[in-house]
């Protein structure tokens, strides 16, 4: 559970990004695909990262400091947690120019690949939609490069429970004729907090196995 949640600084590059040595976890994905409204849903702050109708707002590397507390069982004391949940500027937004989609692709680039306290990738996509171009492009450029991600379904309030499970388990079998093995996937909603208890309990599992 995230107990608290505060905005640390925006970054241009990985190079002026914090250098606390804290693990990382990224929200990236397409412009306007429910990005900030997830970040605080999960951080239970309505206003903690800008939402907008417009999209391409997010144009820098935003850092948020996180503390959470894990228990591994009922009968233990809670384990505080810290660590720093990063939005980055989504991606494939058609109304930049050339030059601005040129410079967020290379921002995104060094961040994954050279951020090394960046644990694991968290690359949304809108459950409404079948697979893009666009996003299978950039999860294959992630297995390529070894970088650790995981998918996340956004805006599942917004179809039935039928079709919801439908369009999640056909993306699946797009992916597969791809890959040999499916990331970690997990089903989200904003509005109605569907899978946020989920998502954060995976994070504090990963910042948990570092300290073994």
């Amino acid at each position: 559970m995230i107990t608290s949640a505060k905005y640390i600084i925006s970054s241009p590059d990985v190079k002026d990004c914090p250098q606390s040595g804290l693990p990382e976890y990224a929200f990236i994905g397409r412009s306007n695909v429910g990005k900030s409204s997830l970040i605080n849903m999960l951080c239970h702050n309505p206003k903690l990262a800008k939402t907008s109708q417009k999209p391409g707002k997010t144009l820098l590397i935003n850092h948020f400091l996180v503390e959470s507390q894990k228990s591994k069982d009922r009968s233990e004391a809670a384990q505080s947690q810290t660590w720093h949940l990063v939005d980055l500027p989504g991606y494939g937004y058609a109304q930049a120019g050339q030059k601005q989609r040129e410079a967020l692709k290379r921002m995104i680039e060094r961040y994954c690949l050279l951020r090394e306290q960046l644990v694991c990738l968290f690359v949304l996509i809108d459950c409404r939609h079948e697979a893009q171009k666009i996003d299978l492009e950039f999860m294959a450029w992630l297995g390529e490069n070894g970088v650790p991600f995981a998918i996340v379904f956004t805006k599942g309030d917004k179809l039935g429970r039928v079709r919801l499970a439908e369009n999640v388990e056909a993306y699946k079998k797009r992916l597969l004729e791809e890959w040999e093995e499916l990331p970690p996937v997990f089903v989200t909603s904003s509005e109605t907090k569907l899978g946020g208890e989920e998502l954060t309990e995976y994070i504090e599992g990963l910042t948990a196995s570092l300290k073994e």
